[in-house]
């Protein structure tokens, strides 16, 4: 009879200690349940503050670190689902530039299919660097870059500049269309601005650093 009343004396002492255990359980857990049900709600939300692929393509800004390219080099980037090539033009290609200025359609860049800082006889905001949408305006074919003499076989003369070979289009080492090709208008000009000296930004237009 006494070890009953003594097992029963403590398991009445232990209940409440084990109904406190069992509390304790309950509550971390509801918190952790809890905590990983606002986890899974939030990553979509936050995923959702990134512009998608679709906006990006739409008219999204590019940034473009320029430090690197090399005098006479090319480099492309995509901008709008559209190439985009960046020049930087030696002296002697600027020095070009005003040889053959009778040759070409519209040499002061009247037409208006670029921004405002382009109109002039490099098209651009700073001489040195050429910005240009890599798309030829007649039937949208993308135009080759040749330089180093390549490009006399297309322009007796010239040594640089772009030779559209599906139709014959010719551009000089400023995007300006030569005389008697298919192509209507000069390559385009992108808005940009400069951060600093070796950063771009292509799709917005600003003054020049």
């Amino acid at each position: 009879m006494s070890n009953v009343s003594v097992d029963a004396k403590d398991s009445a002492l232990n209940a409440p200690q084990q109904d406190n255990t069992r509390r304790r359980f309950l509550t971390v857990a509801t918190s952790v349940v809890g905590a990983v049900g606002v986890a899974g709600a939030a990553v979509p939300f936050v995923t959702s503050w990134n512009p998608s692929a679709k906006a990006k393509a739409a008219g999204a800004d590019i940034e473009v670190d320029i430090s690197a390219i090399e005098p006479g080099q090319l480099i492309r980037v995509m901008w709008r689902s559209k190439p985009v090539w960046i020049v930087r033009r030696t002296p002697e290609v600027l020095e070009e530039l005003a040889t053959h200025e009778d040759q070409l359609r519209d040499p002061n860049s009247e037409a208006e299919q670029q921004p405002a800082f382009a109109q002039n006889r490099y098209r651009s905001m700073k001489d040195e660097y050429l910005i240009l949408v890599g798309i030829c305006t007649h039937l949208g074919c993308s135009p080759q870059y040749q330089k180093d003499g390549a490009f006399e076989e297309a322009v007796e003369g010239v040594p640089n500049g772009f030779f559209c070979p599906c139709h014959g289009s010719k551009f000089d080492m400023a995007g300006r269309v030569f005389q008697g090709v298919p192509a209507p208008l000069n390559l385009v000009v992108p808005p940009y601005q400069y951060v600093n000296d070796t950063t771009v930004i292509i799709g917005s237009e600003a003054e020049a650093v």
